[in-house]
């Protein structure tokens, strides 16, 4: 009887040991973390606001004044003289237009933790997106810190990782083009904590606009490769958004060579089967990577998370986002079609496991 006594007492402790090792949260697996960028394709609300070129995104009835019309006649190219005179944004455009961008986003199943924006006014416009189409995602506030954009459009971030510390704008420099530096956005960079408590910065980019000189395009990856480095050890980095770089301009400078690769990891290179690219221009029947998400672990054995093999994707599955050519459909607001002229793109990240 001692004997049994004895063995039942060791069944009974390895037991209880084993149920308090599975339960115990230093064994518990570490989720993944999604990370999406999205250019949301002129996100304005209906108000006209001092220092912002948003003429063309007002209620019809805003735009009857002279001063209004004298304005729009001064534009040059005819199709946005055309919207800044008769395009009727109104509050049930933007609710329709905000709609179909969080069916757009709803493709990342169970919505993905980081969002990287690019073309919104200000913050509160993400916040009602948040709020609104996407409260069972429970993102934070919106981040995003107004630049320098003479059009008043910005790089911006909704987050469900807790952010640490406070974000910080690194405005964009082109000393042989200073004319052209307020048709830009410079860097928007904020940190996150990840699940097991390294830290994410993410870098939030808009570079310069195809017409202008890939010199202007060239500084600004040589200044975010700049704010890479400046980076501790110990921390990870991501940087996405929309690079404003055409295939064509890839192959014939080799720019992402120079100026990516060296720091980054690309991530539709690391694979996107059948994937054509994120933004299509037709006249010249070319698709082409304009948005891209960048990766940088952490240095040597500070790099404790990777990018999922084969995990980037191009989000292009609701109607509403395709052309009857299989493009994207940019946002029309005469006949609500449309979502925006780019597909978001979402990668995943997971922990590497220590052998």
């Amino acid at each position: 009887m001692l004997k049994l006594s004895i063995a039942l007492l060791c069944v009974v402790t390895a037991c209880v040991g084993c149920q308090r090792d599975t339960a115990s949260p230093a064994t518990a697996a570490t989720p993944a973390v999604t990370i999406m960028t999205f250019n949301v394709q002129n996100l304005f609300d209906t108000y006209d606001d001092p220092g912002k070129d948003d003429k063309a995104y007002l209620p019809i009835a805003a735009k009857q004044s002279a001063a209004h019309i004298a304005e729009c006649n001064m534009i040059e190219v005819a199709s946005w003289r055309e919207e800044c005179l008769t395009q009727d944004w109104n509050e049930s455009i933007l609710e329709h237009k905000l709609k179909v961008l969080a069916d757009a986003i709803r493709q990342v199943d169970g919505g993905p933790d980081i969002i990287v924006f690019q073309e919104v006014e200000k913050a509160a416009l993400l916040d009602r997106l948040s709020t609104e189409f996407l409260a069972d995602f429970a993102y934070g506030p919106a981040i995003l810190l107004e630049g320098q954009d003479q059009r008043g459009i910005d790089s911006g971030f909704l987050s469900r990782l807790p952010l640490i510390g406070e974000a910080r704008l690194h405005p964009s420099r082109f000393p042989e083009f200073a004319d052209r530096e307020g048709d830009t956005r410079g860097i928007l960079e904020a940190t996150f904590e990840l699940p097991d408590g390294s830290s994410l910065t993410g870098f939030a980019v808009h570079f310069p606009a195809p017409f202008h000189p890939v010199a202007m395009r060239e500084a600004a990856y040589r200044q975010l490769a700049s704010l890479r480095q400046a980076l501790p050890d110990e921390q990870h980095a991501f940087a996405a958004g929309d690079f404003n770089t055409v295939s064509t301009e890839v192959e014939s400078t080799g720019i992402l060579d120079r100026l990516a690769r060296p720091y980054w990891q690309i991530a539709h290179e690391l694979g996107c089967e059948g994937c054509k690219g994120s933004y299509y221009y037709a006249p010249d029947d070319n698709w082409s990577y304009l948005d891209m998400i960048f990766w940088s672990p952490a240095r040597g054995e500070n790099a404790t998370w990777k990018i999922s093999a084969d995990s980037l994707r191009v989000l292009h599955q609701t109607e509403a986002q395709r052309t009857a050519d299989g493009t994207p459909a940019r946002f029309s607001p005469g006949d609500r079609s449309g979502v925006s002229d780019h597909w978001p793109l979402a990668i995943t990240i997971e922990p590497i496991e220590k052998q």
